[in-house]
């Protein structure tokens, strides 16, 4: 199955567009978990059995697991998903951006070696910087655009014949990049305005949308910018609000209940 069938098949089995970003901190991690990376794995598993029936995607962050030493946690943490829950998928953020045969690695990196099913990945190189990835007709191809962060205008919202720079990169994905229907956007929940300038322009591409959460974008009004006919359309994901709603025992418990609560949130404007 491609990614992008993958993806609405998720959608519609678990009435859910919510994405959990798996972001372990060590220092974070319940106290009765080790801070190494049988924690990480361990908490890992714990919240994916706890949220499958409620997420339509998962998200480990790369840095997180590099950082310590734990790229195996990250890769048995996606072996975990592949066999238990094999309808949800992957997506590893790394956001790769380079050089046609330094991509070539990256790609192989996370579509061989983490087994992701899609990955994000910077554009500012251009074309054959992302040409690696897109020619991985089955696996997603997530393309920053216009991201969740206050620094995001410094250089995505520059003017380009009158255009934000952000505009002409999304265009440039749905129109070029796309060949094989395995693109997707990032777009930062903090800026509903310009989601919604963005579904104008690329029609049905999904988003993925980080900014939910910890980050405070406004629910309502992301989804009604973002949102396509259907009500689907979105990945939106949330990763600290979810992961360490308790820092107790009872920590899977409490992100099933965060999961839930923003699941049915997100359906009422859907």
């Amino acid at each position: 199955m491609r990614f992008a069938e993958k993806l609405a098949a998720a959608w519609a089995a678990n009435d859910s567009l919510v994405c959990v970003g798996l972001d372990p901190d060590p220092q974070r991690l319940p106290a009765h978990l080790s801070r190494d990376a049988a924690g990480i794995l361990a908490f890992n598993r714990a919240i994916i059995d706890a949220t499958h029936d409620l997420v339509c995607a998962y998200k480990p962050q790369i840095a997180y697991f590099a950082a310590c030493g734990a790229e195996e946690a990250l890769r048995e943490s996606i072996a975990y998903i592949r066999c238990n829950y094999p309808a949800i998928p992957v997506i590893l953020d790394a956001k790769r951006g380079d050089i046609g045969s330094t991509a070539e690695q990256y790609a192989v990196e996370a579509f061989d070696r983490y087994a992701a099913d899609a990955v994000t990945i910077n554009p500012y190189m251009g074309h054959d910087s992302a040409e690696p990835f897109l020619r991985r007709a089955d696996k997603g191809v997530v393309v920053l655009c216009r991201t969740s962060n206050p620094g995001a205008a410094d250089f995505q919202d520059l003017d380009v014949d009158g255009r934000p720079l952000y505009e002409i990169v999304a265009e440039n994905v749905a129109r070029k990049w796309n060949a094989n229907n395995n693109c997707m956007l990032v777009l930062g929940a903090t800026w509903p305005e310009q989601v919604a300038r963005v579904r104008a322009l690329v029609g049905d591409l999904p988003f993925l949308v980080p900014g939910v959460g910890a980050q405070g974008g406004d629910v309502e009004k992301l989804v009604r910018a973002g949102r396509t006919a259907d009500g689907a359309g979105l990945v939106i994901n949330s990763s600290r609000a979810i992961l360490y709603a308790s820092s107790g025992e009872d920590f899977a418990e409490a992100a099933r209940n965060e999961t839930r609560k923003l699941r049915d949130l997100i359906n009422a404007y859907r």
